[in-house]
């Protein structure tokens, strides 16, 4: 057997593979189309001028979905190892509503253009990369919580290090988009596709497109360490029929049917 065939290994593997994918594709479309600098744009420019937005938003609409499902597989193996820790509850069900919010974020990012609904977009990109990186915070305290009774020190270690990879990223891309933006140094900045050497400002943009492609790479990183944790996991759905028909009819007992949810024996 595979290493993907393992449990539910292959959903966090899936997420990494189909977003890289995403922002991949996107990229070489923007470039060959001379759409944007080949020279670390930002992922967003990427999806803003057809026909590549198109792809973009259909990708990450379905990375959405596939994030969806590993937050909440996440959740429902930490609730199921520790069903009496009542710190590790709390903590795990804030990491279940930050997860779905950094998704839904994902999702207006790539349905909203920045060129064409900034605001709305920026709100996005605060979601994914904001509740993001204090969901992978919140999964970092659980490995800690967890270790070593449920699992090794080493993946608690891992988890640490990409989260301060992570808020480093997220710190430098703060800060240095929020002096890009500050009106200091024009106001065409939101609708600037091209970026020159000699323009003003152009050293603050290429930190906070090397900071955003990093905060991405520490998201693939963090969701990688799900996989050996999702190879002792599957999950099942039990169909609970109250009848023989679909008549109104007084409820009589019946077999019920179990079948694997997203997993199966290969």
């Amino acid at each position: 057997m595979w290493w993907f065939q393992q449990g539910l290994s292959f959903l966090p593997s899936a997420l990494v593979i189909w977003t890289a994918a995403a922002f991949i594709f996107s990229y070489i479309t923007a470039i060959i189309l001379h759409h944007v600098d080949p020279a670390l744009p930002y992922i967003s420019d990427t999806g803003t001028v057809a026909p590549e937005k198109c792809l973009f938003g259909a990708m990450l609409n379905i990375a959405a979905v596939l994030c969806i499902a590993t937050i909440y597989v996440r959740y429902k193996q930490v609730q199921a190892l520790s069903p009496e820790e009542t710190h590790i509850i709390k903590l795990n069900k804030a990491g279940l509503v930050l997860g779905l919010l950094s998704c839904f974020g994902l999702s207006v990012v790539a349905n909203f253009q920045k060129t064409a609904f900034f605001i709305v977009h920026v709100c996005g990109a605060v979601l994914t990369f904001g509740m993001g990186s204090l969901y992978m915070f919140v999964q970092t305290i659980l490995s800690y919580q967890m270790q070593p009774k449920i699992h090794g020190k080493q993946v608690f270690w891992i988890r640490l290090l990409v989260v301060i990879w992570c808020g480093v990223s997220a710190l430098s891309m703060l800060t240095c988009s929020s002096l890009l933006y500050s009106g200091n140094f024009g106001t065409d900045i939101v609708q600037k596709l091209h970026w020159n050497p000699e323009d003003k400002g152009y050293v603050l943009h290429m930190i906070t497109t090397a900071a955003e492609w990093s905060m991405s790479f520490s998201f693939f990183g963090f969701f990688l360490t799900y996989i050996r944790d999702f190879q002792k996991i599957s999950l099942r759905v039990e169909a609970n029929l109250h009848g023989l028909t679909l008549y109104d009819t007084a409820p009589c007992p019946v077999n019920n049917e179990r079948t694997r949810l997203l997993s199966r024996d290969l």
